[in-house]
């Protein structure tokens, strides 16, 4: 198989065959970044812009480290940086961004869709970091990607997501991308964040955080994303911890072998405990380091790979 798309957007247009091409190739670029001189000339010559116009840490680095160990020139944009700020359209700006000729264009943007336009417009390739409250493809793939390397197979897991479902487009993207590769996916969380008709993507939504995680092989905590919700739709963060978080007595109570996840930021003591985030069945970190690993693979296939790479 070869990789024919010009853009990575979402999990829905990826393919199972797709998402197994991703992963693969990821799992091969990984030992770049245990050597002790981490950098390969695959994509020397290459540019790749990244223009963030909300905060981040994980993904932002990720992206800028993926490029530089691939030998790629990555120039980062913020929206305070930008022309934006004078009233200049994310169209112009895109386009003007287009005629400096990058390779690659990695946008994350607080409204939905904001990617899928801007792919409309460019012949250069999108990548989506985040747009509103829709998607976060490579964090879905990154996600998939751990949970692989431990299982060794995604069909036919249990995968619990637990949280503010209504609000995150990590938890959309990743019922859709583990559900895709055969998984048995299952929400919770507060009934205030569990929107209406979720089930059509393809999930179960239990009766309660403690019937989700019972027999889960993938347990996924999700932080309360305040920054979304017009009010917050808990009475308080102790009443959400108590009913609703990853604690010791919800930890006690789990597989021996589940594996606890979150995509970052953690608020510990909230959604989940210290001792989860911290424990033996915790693959937070790894998660982090798989983050790079896969937008090494993201930027080969896009702008090298067997596609269109140059020989060196």
């Amino acid at each position: 198989m070869t990789w024919t798309k010009k853009d990575i957007l979402d999990i829905e247009s990826l393919s199972r065959d797709e998402i197994t091409m991703l992963l693969e190739t990821a799992s091969g670029l990984k030992e770049i970044s245990e050597r002790s001189i981490k950098k390969v000339p695959t994509l020397r010559g290459k540019t790749i812009v990244l223009f963030f116009m909300e905060p981040s840490t994980r993904t932002r680095i990720s992206f800028d480290i993926a490029a530089k160990r691939l030998s790629a020139d990555s120039i980062s944009i913020s929206a305070s940086t930008s022309s934006i700020v004078k009233g200049e359209t994310l169209i112009d700006t895109a386009r003007n961004i287009e005629a400096m000729r990058p390779d690659i264009l990695v946008i994350r943007h607080s409204s939905a869709g904001a990617p899928h336009l801007i792919a409309k417009h460019l012949s250069v390739s999108v990548v989506n970091a985040g747009d509103g409250m829709h998607a976060h493809p490579t964090q879905a793939l990154l996600d998939m990607l751990s949970v692989r390397e431990v299982k060794k197979e995604i069909s036919g897991l249990n995968v619990a997501i637990v949280g503010d479902i209504a609000h995150s487009r990590v938890a959309r993207s990743n019922i859709i991308g583990f559900s895709r590769m055969g998984a048995h996916v299952t929400i919770a969380g507060p009934p205030t964040m569990i929107p209406a008709g979720i089930e059509a993507l393809g999930t179960t939504v239990a009766a309660s955080v403690d019937a989700a995680i019972e027999n889960a092989d993938v347990i996924m905590m999700l932080r309360i994303q305040k920054e979304r919700q017009k009010r917050f739709l808990m009475p308080s963060e102790r009443e959400y911890a108590v009913r609703y978080g990853l604690n010791k007595s919800r930890l006690a109570c789990i597989r021996p072998d589940a594996l606890i996840m979150h995509p970052g930021p953690i608020n510990r003591g909230v959604e989940i405990a210290p001792e989860a985030a911290d424990g033996p069945n915790s693959i937070i970190l790894e998660q982090v380091t798989n983050g790079v690993a896969l937008r090494m693979a993201v930027f080969y296939l896009l702008a090298g790979g067997v596609r269109n790479a140059d020989s060196d």
